[in-house]
Order: C-alpha cells, then sequence, then structure tokens
C-alpha cells in the first residue's frame, strides 16, 4: 500500500462512451472492468479509479451487445450488431482473433468456457454457436431449438452445460459436447426473457424477463425453484448472482437496480437509484464488495455491495439528448436544454461547466433563451411550463408559467426584454410578460397541428410560428392577429423558423430535408429551396451579419449557405454521432454551437468549418419517446397503395419481414418509404419480427406494435371491426 493512507474512492459515475452502455464485464481479479456500448466501441476501465485504460478498442461497425474476459484476463470477446464476434488483446486493444463470422444477424451474448478454450454467442437469428478460442473456427453446427432472438448465453461452472435465454419467452440447456438440448425448453416467463445466469455452485438458474421477473429454476430438472422475484416496474435487463452464491442482482427499464436474498427470495436492502435510463447490465465485482451498472444514460455506475451506497462521489452533467443551445449576449457563455430536465451553463471560451445545473422540470427541456440583456434565462419544457431562470444564481426567478395544456416546444424573447412567447403541442402561441409571468391577450390560434418554433422579428412587430402542419405563419406582436396567409409550401413538418438580422427575410427547416427563404413582407418563396441534407432538417439560424445561413439536421451534419446564393459555403460539419437538434451561432459570429442526441454540444469554426474543441459532455436522458397524440393513441395509417416493409440488414424472418430499424432508427417499405421511428433508447427491444416493444419515458408503460396480422396496401379494411356491431 506504500505509504498512501487514504487511498482515493473510486467515482460513483463513470463516463466517456457516447451512447447507451449496453454490457459490462468484469476482469478475474477484479483490477479491470470492460464496457461496450451502442457507439460502436468498447472501453476498458480501472477498477479502482475508474479511469479509462488506454484508447477505446474499435473495430466494430454495429453496437457492442456483450463483452467478457477470459479466464486467464488475457483477452476480451465481444458481440455485435455487424454479426460478428471479436477477440482483443487485453493488455494493447489489439484485436487477435476474428471477425468471427456465421452468425447471420445481431449477436446479442458472448461467454468464455470456464477453462478459456471455448466461446460461446447467441443471436437473433434464434441460434447459439461454439467457437475454438485459438483458431477461430466454428466447432461444429449451430444449436438450435429456439423460435426467437437468443439473448443471452452461459456455461456452467464443470463446463458441462450451457443455458440461453431468449425472446420466445423460453430458457434452454444444451450438452456442451453434443450440442443437444438436455433440458427444457423452462417456460414460465409471459415475455421474452433478456438474461440467464448459473449460480456459482451450478444448482440453479436465474433467469430475467420483460415480464418484469426474476426467475429461479433447478438446473438438474428445469423446475422452478422458487416462486418469481417481484419488485420491478419495467423489464428486467439483466441479472447475476453474487460469487459467494447468497444473493442475486437485477437491472431494470425503470431505471433502477435490486438486491435478492437467495435464501428468502425477498429483496435485500434498498433500491439502488442513480441511473437516468435503462440499467442495461449489472455485475458484481470477483470479490463480491462492489456492484457496477451500466445503463443506457450513457454511464456506468458503482456501488456497495453491502449498503447499496454509490461509491465515491458523482461526476454530473449532461448525457442525453441535448434539445436546445444557446449563447448569451456578451459571448461569454452558452446554455443547453436536455431530455434530463435540466439546462447548463458552459464556459464559451473552455467549454467547462459553470455553476450546477438548473433543476427544476420534470420532463425534458425543449427550448431555452438568454433575455437580450444577458440576467435571466428562460426554458419551455415537455412538463407543459416556462420558467424563468437568474441567469447569475441559477435561482428561479417567480412561479413557473404552465397555462399550456400541452408540451412547450419552443420559447423566445422579444428583442426590447419584455415579452416572452411560446408555441405548444397544444397548437398555441402564447405572449407572457417577462417581468410578471402573466399571459398578455389570448392564445394565437391557427394552427392545426403542434407548433414547434417561434420567433419575434428584430424589430419586435412580428412573431413567426412553425408547426406539424407544415406551414409557418406570421402574427401582429400587439394585437396577436394573423398577418398575410400561412407559407405553405414546405411538405412536411417545419421543424425550425428564424428572422435574418434585418428583417427582411424568413428560414424554415422543415422534415422534408430541405431549407426554405421567405420574403418577411410579402410571404412570398424568395428562391428555390436549400437542398443537401438527407434527413429532417431540425434547426437553422442566421450568422449575425446575415451573410449565412446554418442547419441541423437528423442525418448527424451542420451544413452552412450562403444566404444570397442559397448555394453550399463550406462542407458539412461532421462530428455528432446522433441527430443535430440546435443549431446557432456566436453573438460575433465567430463560432457556431451545435446539440445532438448524442449528449454533447459541440463548437465549430464559423470561418474554418473545423471543430474548435471538445464536446461538451454531460446530459443524462436517452431519446425521447414517439410523440403522442392529445388522445393518448397512436395510429400508423397506409401512406401508398400497397407496399412490404424493407428488410434490415440481417436475417429474414417467417414474416416475410424484420422490424428491426435502420441505423437512424426508421423502419422503412420497400420503396424507402417511412414506415416509423424508434427512438434510440427502446431499439434494442426488439423481439420478433412480429412485435416491436418499446418502454416509453413515462413509469410501467410501453407501447407494442404487434405485426402478427400486418395487412398492406387497401387490404386493411379487410380487418377492421366494427365497434357497433
Amino acid at each position: 500500500m506504500g505509504n498512501l493512507l487514504s487511498w482515493p474512492a473510486s467515482p460513483s459515475k463513470w463516463t466517456g462512451h457516447t451512447q447507451a452502455v449496453t454490457c459490462l464485464s468484469y476482469s478475474p481479479n477484479g483490477t479491470r472492468i470492460v464496457s461496450g456500448s451502442d457507439d460502436k466501441t468498447i472501453r476498458i476501465w480501472d477498477g479502482e479509479s475508474g479511469t479509462v485504460v488506454g484508447e477505446p478498442l474499435a473495430g466494430h461497425n454495429g453496437a457492442v451487445n456483450s463483452v467478457a474476459y477470459s479466464p486467464d484476463a488475457r483477452h476480451i470477446t465481444s458481440g455485435s450488431s455487424d454479426r460478428t464476434i471479436r477477440i482483443w488483446d487485453a493488455d494493447t486493444g489489439v484485436v487477435v482473433g476474428g471477425p468471427l463470422e456465421g452468425h447471420i444477424d445481431w449477436v446479442r451474448s458472448v461467454a468464455y468456457s470456464p477453462d478459456g478454450r471455448y466461446i460461446i454467442s447467441g443471436s437473433d437469428d434464434c441460434t447459439i454457436r461454439i467457437w475454438d478460442t485459438g483458431t477461430g473456427a466454428a466447432i461444429g453446427g449451430p444449436l438450435k431449438g429456439h423460435t426467437g432472438s437468443v439473448s443471452s448465453v452461459a456455461y456452467s461452472p464443470d463446463q458441462r452445460r450451457i443455458i440461453s435465454g431468449s425472446f420466445d419467452r423460453t430458457i434452454r440447456v444444451w450438452d456442451t459436447d453434443t450440442g443437444v438440448s438436455v433440458v427444457g425448453p423452462l417456460e414460465g416467463h409471459t415475455r421474452p426473457v433478456s438474461s440467464v445466469a448459473y449460480s456459482p455452485d451450478g444448482r440453479y438458474i436465474i433467469s430475467g424477463s420483460d415480464d418484469c421477473t426474476i426467475r429461479i429454476w433447478d438446473a438438474e430438472t428445469g423446475a422452478a425453484a422458487a416462486e418469481p422475484l417481484e419488485g420491478h416496474t419495467q423489464l428486467v435487463s439483466s441479472v447475476a448472482y453474487s460469487p459467494d452464491g447468497r444473493y442475486i442482482i437485477s437491472g431494470s427499464s425503470d431505471r433502477t437496480i435490486r438486491i435478492w436474498d437467495t435464501n428468502t427470495s425477498a429483496a435485500f436492502g434498498d433500491t439502488l437509484k442513480g441511473h437516468n435510463g435503462t440499467v442495461s447490465s449489472v455485475v458484481y465485482s470477483p470479490d463480491g464488495r462492489t456492484i457496477i451498472s451500466g445503463s443506457f444514460d450513457h454511464t456506468i455506475r458503482t456501488w456497495d455491495a453491502k449498503t447499496g451506497a454509490a461509491v465515491g462521489g458523482s461526476r454530473d452533467g449532461h448525457i442525453g439528448w441535448v434539445q436546445s443551445v444557446a449563447y448569451s449576449p456578451d459571448n461569454r457563455h452558452i446554455i443547453s436544454g436536455s431530455d434530463d430536465c435540466t439546462i447548463r451553463v458552459w464556459d464559451a471560451d473552455t467549454g467547462a461547466a459553470v455553476g450546477n445545473p438548473l433543476d427544476g422540470h420534470t420532463n425534458s427541456v425543449s427550448s431555452v433563451a438568454y433575455s437580450p440583456d444577458g440576467r435571466t434565462i428562460i426554458s419551455g419544457s415537455f412538463d407543459k411550463t416556462i420558467r424563468i431562470w437568474d441567469a447569475d444564481t441559477g435561482a428561479a426567478v417567480g412561479n413557473p408559467i404552465d397555462e399550456h395544456t400541452d408540451w412547450v416546444r419552443s420559447v423566445a424573447y422579444s428583442p426590447d426584454g419584455r415579452r416572452i412567447i411560446s408555441g405548444s403541442d397544444d397548437r398555441t402561441i402564447r405572449i407572457w410578460d417577462a417581468k410578471t409571468g402573466a399571459a398578455i391577450g389570448g392564445p394565437l390560434d391557427g394552427h392545426t397541428q403542434f407548433v414547434s418554433s417561434v420567433a419575434y422579428s428584430p424589430d419586435g412587430r412580428r412573431i413567426i410560428s412553425g408547426s406539424r402542419d407544415c406551414t409557418i405563419r406570421m402574427w401582429d406582436a400587439e394585437t396577436g392577429t394573423a398577418v398575410g396567409g400561412p407559407l405553405d409550401e414546405h411538405t412536411d413538418w417545419v421543424r425550425s423558423v428564424a428572422y435574418s438580422p434585418d428583417g427582411r427575410h424568413i428560414i424554415s427547416g422543415s422534415d422534408d430535408r430541405t431549407i426554405r427563404i421567405w420574403d418577411a413582407e410579402t410571404g412570398a418563396a424568395v428562391r428555390d429551396p436549400l437542398v443537401g441534407h438527407t434527413y429532417s432538417v431540425s434547426s437553422v439560424a442566421y450568422s449575425p451579419d446575415g451573410r449565412r445561413i446554418i442547419s441541423g439536421s437528423f442525418d448527424r451534419t451542420i451544413r452552412i449557405w450562403d444566404a444570397e446564393t442559397g448555394a453550399p459555403a463550406a462542407d458539412p460539419l461532421e462530428g455528432h454521432t446522433e441527430p443535430v437538434s440546435s443549431v446557432v451561432y456566436s453573438p460575433d459570429g465567430r463560432h457556431i454551437t451545435s446539440g445532438s442526441g448524442d449528449a454533447t454540444n459541440r463548437t465549430w469554426d464559423a470561418e474554418a468549418s473545423t471543430k474548435a474543441r471538445k464536446p461538451l459532455e454531460g446530459h443524462p436522458h436517452p431519446i425521447r419517446s414517439i410523440p403522442h397524440a392529445s388522445d393518448n393513441t397512436t395510429r400508423m395509417w397506409d401512406a401508398s397503395p400497397s407496399f412490404s416493409i424493407r428488410p434490415s440488414s440481417g436475417s429474414p424472418t417467417q414474416s416475410g419481414f424484420c422490424a428491426k430499424p435502420d441505423i437512424d432508427g426508421w423502419v422503412r417499405d420497400s420503396e424507402d418509404g417511412l414506415l416509423y421511428w424508434v427512438p434510440h433508447d427502446c431499439r434494442r427491444s426488439v423481439h420478433s419480427p412480429a412485435l416491436l416493444t418499446m418502454p416509453l419515458s413515462s413509469p410501467n408503460r410501453s407501447v407494442s406494435l404487434d405485426f402478427e396480422d400486418f395487412a398492406f396496401g387497401t387490404s386493411w379494411t379487410q380487418i377492421f371491426q366494427s365497434t357497433t356491431s
């Protein structure tokens, strides 16, 4: 121990991955932890300090779904959505084996045999495969029997058996030598099985399921050994035994970890809370003293296994979708609003967080803005409120403004700072007194769908709004009356609107992938739409001198355009790994800042079109769920006379299609048409070709789309059943 009298505690939260942390494994001696992520990388961490060891292990072309250390700690194996298994040198990070190819769909789980000579893998192709670690060759044919994705595999401690859990709701036990199913299927779960593990003595098997329960089975007979362990309120994603076999831990989409006593089957101690997303992986340290958990909130947390307390201090910050960014008028600070319900203030020069997050909203912060004098900040939220904050102290000023009846999507100050405007999913725009928070006049009505963006003209005389109804509307700021007709040349949702600095023009960005420029006086289109983005345009803004337009898109890029000609003024700015949700120029025009679903803000040199500094990292929530109508329904409409769902790059299915989303989250038809979008946090929950289950942000809720009776084209009328007959 040397002369150090007080060793530093490891931090309770480790950040580094840019997307969901999907899997974890301890090295056999407990000195290292390996993690895999949807960001396609593997990271190695010091088990004591929580610091990253070396560079990320990169090579997979898809999400890393499972990682494991070899028993001698010399190697790491990983399974990926790219359908391959790779073997890495644990010290150097160099690939020493693979890619091992043979599966025809996502590899969901990998594990080493106790003697380290073999690797097993489970896949969405419904099979288990055994591989020789020395040669990388497949041993025998695949183990077949499951009728759904194989989500989890493990060896028995004596290496004589293999267990597998599947989306077909069963667990199977296989003979290692013959590959024959010898026990099971073990039936009892009512939803997909997500995780399986052997007890250290090999006598029991545990399983976690989307039915929110953990079950314990006799490994020899397959009989239930206890009543289901109940307590989680959402799907159980990971289970593990303590090294001494006395406890079971479970991680869940309800964002908690629970500890269970194996003798009594009762919950032991308090529920462990701290993650802000699905807990995807849990594991005990080899000495049983520590629990580690990985989450869709992009972090790894460490817990004292005895007390359940988080170990060490916390390093907090944004770690989720950054919805909105804005500069302070003096150019010194940047603010960001996130799905983690907080607003953060950053030093514009250094990128360092300034003070603590501004807490108060109870749902995603969708829009933020500084007052013209820089003294206050306003924020709009999906909790249906607008809040005002003191920019110096971070304290809330007054009570929340809560007269909207649905999500608040956009907020802005008037140029003189006396008024605030807000746009909402209740389809209205409202004007508020910035000092008192009182409503000024009634709501501005006219849009037929939710209002996604609002802005004042530079002289404060006009308000513009963009809407899901595909139009832009202009309003008289004093009277609230509509000025002229709606600007209606976009063919899809208008997500963002802005005035030019001289007030002569309006720009708009849309889901039709274009930016349009309009004459602010007449409402006429000034020129052809600006085309270049390959997905929805989420945010647009003018440079302070009016010479440039910037746009952010779901294609993960920022583009710069010449405002006069409409031509691209630079190459696309690339670096974000998820959709870009917000873009803004600094007041001096020298920098561009962008916020993204990858949980970061990035700052770019506006002239050189290069990244000016490292990303500002910290927001903690996964991408939000699909928006719902006010009647609490989700509707699917046939967009063409007939279509077929395009297969994902992977496996054919019994239904003839796969509901698995593409990399951008969209499920498309065979003509590349968009059918529906799956949020990033839900894409891992595709359970079968016929059923897509997505956990929602609200506790105890999920939405399932059942495709067993999916009807194509106009044939949907054949399955309609009248409720009045």
